[in-house]
């Protein structure tokens, strides 16, 4: 009785689980052909493409010191009207990592890697996305034969030399701007002061409003060094 009972079973058992396999669905051929198919990248368009290899040659013809992120002119020397001034390969920058400066800035290309270092690390991440991100650099100053602070009987400036620029504010990419001077103390004080830090290693002489009374409205950057490291106030 109890064999019988367990052959029963299994035959009854049997075609269910014969039906539940059947009930699996198999892929057919041309549904693998289409998978395989759209996991090969599309083309891009003819139009696409020319542009990019345009954007490409035109970086390539405004770079200067072998850097398509630093676009301007390459100028030669400048002699200097005082002793002491002067650049010996000098390039007129207009933008560094698509920011625009305010003005065209007379260079060395020391100078013009850290200016590139400095906004990539500093002034960048400082503001972030806010206003859309940093479009422009206000100049207040970049090449000019003088002394120091513009002081009689003072030093050569490193400006005298090509390797200083004065920055006094940002433009926004919604046309907002941040000054030096206004922001300092102001809501804008924390990404100032986060880039015035940041320039401090690119940079051999970092400059403020807090250092003394003729920058109280902008950031002086140069590349001269020191012995003891980079000078920062």
């Amino acid at each position: 009785m109890r064999l019988a009972a367990a052959l029963l079973i299994g035959v009854l058992a049997a075609p269910a689980a014969s039906a539940s396999s059947d009930l699996r669905p198999l892929m057919r051929p041309d549904q693998t052909a289409r998978i395989a198919v759209s996991l090969v990248p599309k083309p891009r368009p003819p139009e696409i493409i020319r542009r990019a290899m345009a954007q490409q040659q035109a970086r390539a013809r405004g770079a200067v010191c072998g850097d398509p992120d630093i676009q301007g002119d390459r100028v030669g020397a400048i002699p200097g009207r005082m002793k002491g001034c002067g650049i010996g390969e000098a390039v007129r920058v207009r933008s560094v990592l698509g920011v625009r400066l305010s003005q065209t800035s007379l260079m060395d290309c020391t100078t013009a890697r850290a200016l590139k270092t400095w906004i990539r690390k500093g002034a960048k991440p400082a503001l972030g996305q806010t206003g859309g991100g940093l479009a422009e650099l206000k100049v207040f100053a970049h090449y000019a034969c003088r002394p120091r602070n513009s002081q009689p009987g003072a030093k050569i400036s490193e400006h005298g030399r090509g390797r200083a620029i004065d920055v006094g504010g940002f433009v926004l990419r919604d046309g907002r701007e941040i000054s030096v001077l206004e922001g300092w103390n102001s809501s804008a004080a924390r990404a100032l002061r986060r880039m015035h830090k940041a320039a401090c290693g690119p940079f051999g002489t970092v400059l403020g409003p807090e250092a003394n009374r003729f920058h109280r409205d902008h950031f002086h950057f140069d590349t001269a060094r020191y012995r003891s490291g980079s000078y920062c106030r």
